[in-house]
């Protein structure tokens, strides 16, 4: 999912890259923050209660989160969306990696739907991602089940890898109409890829889903991915307030609704978000 039409955008091997590891995790340590461009209203610390519960953020860029403060004491996650992006140029990456110090990149925002081929991809992989002595994650596919699209995507750029790309974790995007589909889809992932950890950095209910559907999704949602040894980190869909997501991502808002959004309009955390914390 794209959460502007100018902003935003991961198997096989071992990393033989040298990779830094995240900082040390407490609490469930795998729940994170999806953090849109526009979010500089609101503190990312709201959902930061100090045990670890949630302790990542990313925000589909190489700068650091745009909020009222900072990255709130999370730890940040970059994330080179596009091949090259205005606002994370391919040139400045690992400039910037180094100048912020993350220590774990995803790549490739929803390529399989966005007109990126699978060879297009591996290459610019090689040039650009392998490079980086970090953890890394290979693009983000959606749940599509069309040829070339969602995990043939994947299985196509793999392919084209030839062994050559280098990471330490698939990325899987999910949007539906219930949590059994979510479930069922992380489970074919690692089906598919038993050897790989996963990561997946977006997941809702479509619409017409209301905050009450989508608390029910997510407390499923969370104990299972909390239980699966093979999921490495999640973040719901998405770390912002209706108001904030409505007005600026109008088509993200209307394809899931607003009932996801971890903050209220007045900036609190939210009955979704505060499932984070439990």
């Amino acid at each position: 999912m794209k959460t502007s039409t100018t902003f935003f955008t991961i198997l096989a091997i071992t990393s033989a890259s040298v990779a830094a590891p995240l900082s040390k995790r407490s609490g469930p340590g795998k729940r994170g923050l999806c953090w849109p461009f526009y979010n500089s209203p609101l503190d990312p610390a709201k959902l930061n209660d100090g045990s670890g519960s949630v302790n990542l953020i990313y925000d589909y860029e190489t700068f650091s989160p745009p909020s009222s403060n900072g990255a709130g004491g999370l730890n940040f996650i970059g994330m080179q969306r596009c091949i090259d992006c205005e606002s994370s140029p391919i040139a400045q990456l690992q400039a910037r990696q180094q100048q912020l110090g993350f220590s774990t990149l995803f790549t490739l925002n929803e390529p399989d739907i966005n007109g990126i081929s699978p060879q297009t991809a591996a290459a610019w992989y090689i040039q650009n991602i392998n490079p980086l002595a970090i953890k890394k994650a290979l693009p983000a596919v959606t749940a599509s089940t069309q040829p070339g699209q969602g995990l043939d995507w994947l299985n196509q750029f793999i392919a084209a890898c030839a062994g050559q790309c280098f990471f330490d974790y698939i990325n899987l995007h999910h949007y539906g109409a219930s949590f059994q589909q979510f479930q069922d889809y992380v489970n074919a992932a690692h089906a598919q890829f038993p050897n790989n950890q996963i990561v997946i950095t977006e997941f809702a209910l479509q619409a017409p889903a209301t905050q009450a559907d989508q608390v029910a999704y997510y407390k499923q949602a969370i104990s299972f991915l909390d239980g699966a040894s093979f999921v490495e980190m999640y973040f719901p869909f998405v770390a912002t307030s209706p108001s904030l997501f409505t007005a600026n991502d109008a088509g993200g808002a209307a394809f899931v609704g607003t009932g996801s959004t971890l903050f209220n309009d007045d900036g609190s955390v939210s009955a979704v978000g505060a499932l984070m914390l439990q």
